[in-house]
């Protein structure tokens, strides 16, 4: 469906606060739950270019493309944003103040403008509401020529968690591909190259699914959802209607980018 992102994703009043708090209470098993996250991640890291003096993680979590992007550009400059106060605790406090950490929303990023030559963000602008002003935001703080590498998701994410839950509106809803293009044109931002692709995951059984996905804080539950154990029981049983020699599959559609602010 291709719809107008600011009349479908326009963020509720508390929607931002929902998002930290889930991630904050995610941040101290984040990292030993996050393989999926991290596999995902490490298509952007192979294309980045070899220098950068400027660079933004944006959506850094516990920091662990951070640190990874400080080893790699020795000489520049790293600063780590997120929206989830647990997660810059924890970041801060596992790889110090070599790294700048700052809170923020990618909508409205509180930096200066033309700071940034590399903007790198590994799976989090799908959980802000309002795609365009996400690319504004980067527009602004990318100096000219500055390059932005993201991934983020689409339609069709945790498919087989919504089928085996039948509630696919506690799950993440995700801008499509053509609102995503048509954010990146709307800013100005020049899109080099892009690259949808599906990756599946397979865990043993839903109890394995549901951590993989709460335990990162990748669920923003409706505050009326209330789950019982006949509906673990009947989602179980729902799921394995979709097993594979692997075990219980998560699919995640994908969306690689590559921009530039023009000079």
């Amino acid at each position: 469906m291709n719809s107008t992102p600011s009349q479908l994703r326009r963020p509720s009043a508390d929607w931002q606060a929902r998002v930290a708090h889930a991630f904050s209470r995610a941040a101290p098993q984040y990292d030993a739950l996050a393989s999926a996250q991290r596999h995902i991640g490490e298509t952007l890291w192979h294309d980045l270019p070899p220098e950068s003096n400027h660079i933004l993680d944006l959506g850094c979590g516990t920091g662990y493309w951070s640190q990874r992007l400080a080893k790699r550009y020795p000489h520049g400059h790293v600063t780590g944003l997120d929206i989830a106060p647990g997660m810059l605790e924890h970041a801060r406090s596992r790889h110090g103040d070599h790294i700048a950490w700052q809170s923020g929303s990618a909508e409205s990023l509180p930096i200066p403008r033309h700071l940034f030559d590399l903007v790198f963000s590994n799976l989090a602008i799908q959980w802000c509401r309002d795609t365009l002003a996400v690319m504004q935001s980067l527009y602004r703080v990318l100096a000219p020529g500055g390059l932005a590498y993201i991934s983020t998701l689409l339609p069709g994410t945790l498919v087989e968690v919504a089928f085996a839950w039948q509630r696919s509106s506690a799950l993440l809803t995700t801008p499509s591909y053509s609102v995503v293009n048509d954010a990146i044109h709307k800013s100005g931002l020049r899109c080099t190259h892009q690259a949808p692709r599906v990756e599946t995951f397979f865990y043993s059984d839903i109890k394995a699914v549901m951590a993989s996905i709460k335990g990162v804080g990748a669920q923003v539950a409706r505050p009326s959802a209330i789950l019982t154990r006949a509906d673990l029981a009947a989602a179980a049983t729902r799921f394995e209607q979709l097993r594979k020699r692997q075990g219980l599959p998560v699919s995640y559609h994908c969306l690689t980018l590559q921009l530039e602010k023009p000079r």
